[in-house]
C-alpha cells in the first residue's frame, strides 16, 4: 500500500510537504477550495522546489473554478517543474463549490471537462464554449505536447465512478472506500482523517482532540449538506449543531457550515466536539500504531491500494511523524 499526505493547504504546506517526503510518504495531495485555502497550483509550484522524489497532486481540482486551459496551462508548468511526479486528481465538487453556494456539478459536465483538458496535454484542438481551443505553449516556456500524467477520478457514486472508469487511471475516494466492482481501476486511493495516539492517551485528551476535531467537524458539515436536517440530527449532539448553523440566515448559511472546513472547528463544531468524540475509532483513523496498522490492513483487503492521510491541529509535523512511524512496515 502506498502511504501518501494530504493537506488543507496553507501558506506552511510547502515545507510540509518537503517535511513528508524525508519521512518516505509517496504523494502529497493539496485540496482546491479557493475560498478556504490558497491556491493549490502556488502551493504545489513551491513544494516542487523544495522536493525532489515525492509525488505531487490535486485532491480534487473542480472544474467550474477554472477554465479548462488554466488548469492544463498549470499541469503542465508543474510537470515541467517536477517530472514523473504530478497526477491529478478531479471531482464534481463538494467543498469547492459549496462553501461557495452551489451544489456539486452534474457528471456530464465534469467528463467534458476531463477530457478537454486530457486532449489539451496530448496537443489537441478542441472546441470548447463553442470556439477552438490548443495549447500554443513553445518549447521554450512550457514542456512540449503531449504532457502526460495520471488522472484519478473523485466519485462515490455510479455516475462518477462511470467517468472514472473511462476517463480515470484511478478513483479517489474521501472517508468510504470504493470497492472494485468490475470498473478495471487498480489505482484507488483514499482520503482518511485522524491522529496516532501516544502510549496511555485516548481520544479525549487535549492533543488529540486538536488534531480530531476537523476530521470530526466534517462529518456534520458532510451529513447537512448532503443528507440534510434529518440526518446531521442522528450525529451526537447533531441537534445542537444544526440549531447553532441554523441562526445563520439561509442565503449565507453555507459560509458558516464551512468556516474552518478541515482546519479547525467552527463556532458551531466546537459545540459538539466532547459529544463527537466517540466517533474517532469509527471515521477515522485514529488509535495506538498498532491499531492504525490494523485499519489499514482492513483497507487494503477491500481494495485501497493508497491512504491519503490528512494531518490535522496545532502541530502538523507532529502528525506525519507519527503516522510515518506507524505505518512505515506498510510500505
Amino acid at each position: 500500500m502506498d502511504i501518501s499526505c494530504a493537506f488543507a493547504p496553507s501558506l506552511d504546506t510547502p515545507e510540509h510537504i518537503a517535511l513528508a517526503e524525508s519521512l518516505g510518504y509517496r504523494r502529497a495531495w493539496c485540496y482546491d477550495s479557493p475560498a478556504l485555502y490558497p491556491d493549490v497550483w502556488m502551493v504545489l509550484a513551491r513544494a516542487a522546489d523544495r522536493t525532489e522524489t515525492i509525488g505531487l497532486g490535486t485532491a480534487v481540482i473542480v472544474p467550474s473554478l477554472r477554465h479548462p486551459m488554466v488548469n492544463a496551462s498549470a499541469i503542465a508548468a508543474l510537470a515541467g517543474w517536477a517530472p514523473g511526479r504530478v497526477s491529478v486528481a478531479i471531482g464534481s465538487g463538494y467543498t469547492g463549490r459549496m462553501v461557495l453556494g452551489q451544489r456539486p456539478m452534474k457528471w456530464t459536465d465534469v467528463a467534458d471537462y476531463v477530457r478537454a483538458i486530457q486532449a489539451l496535454l496530448r496537443g489537441e484542438e478542441v472546441e470548447w464554449e463553442g470556439r477552438p481551443l490548443r495549447m500554443l505553449h513553445d518549447p521554450s516556456v512550457a514542456p512540449a505536447r503531449p504532457v502526460e500524467v495520471p488522472w484519478l477520478i473523485g466519485a462515490d457514486g455510479p455516475k462518477g465512478l462511470a467517468v472514472a472508469s473511462e476517463l480515470g487511471d484511478g478513483l479517489f475516494s474521501a472517508a468510504v472506500p470504493q470497492t472494485d466492482v468490475g470498473d478495471g481501476l487498480g489505482w484507488r486511493a483514499l482520503l482518511t482523517f485522524g491522529t496516532v495516539l501516544d502510549d496511555g492517551e485516548d481520544t479525549t485528551s487535549p492533543r488529540a482532540m486538536a488534531a480530531l476535531a476537523p476530521g470530526l467537524a466534517v462529518g456534520y458539515h458532510a451529513m447537512y449538506e448532503r443528507g440534510g436536517p434529518d440526518a446531521v440530527d442522528g450525529f451526537p449532539g447533531g441537534a445542537t449543531w444544526r440549531a447553532a448553523i441554523e441562526q445563520t440566515p439561509e442565503g449565507s448559511r453555507h459560509l458558516a457550515i464551512h468556516e474552518g472546513h478541515l482546519v479547525a472547528p467552527n463556532a458551531a463544531d466546537s459545540l459538539v466536539l466532547d459529544q463527537a468524540a466517540p466517533l474517532a475509532g469509527m471515521f477515522t483513523t485514529t488509535g495506538t500504531a498498532e491499531e492504525v496498522r490494523a485499519k489499514l490492513d482492513d483497507l487494503a483487503q477491500v481494495g485501497v491500494t493508497e491512504v491519503a492521510y490528512q494531518p490535522a491541529g496545532p502541530d502538523i509535523p507532529r502528525e506525519l511523524r507519527a503516522f510515518a512511524e506507524a505505518t512505515a512496515d506498510l510500505r
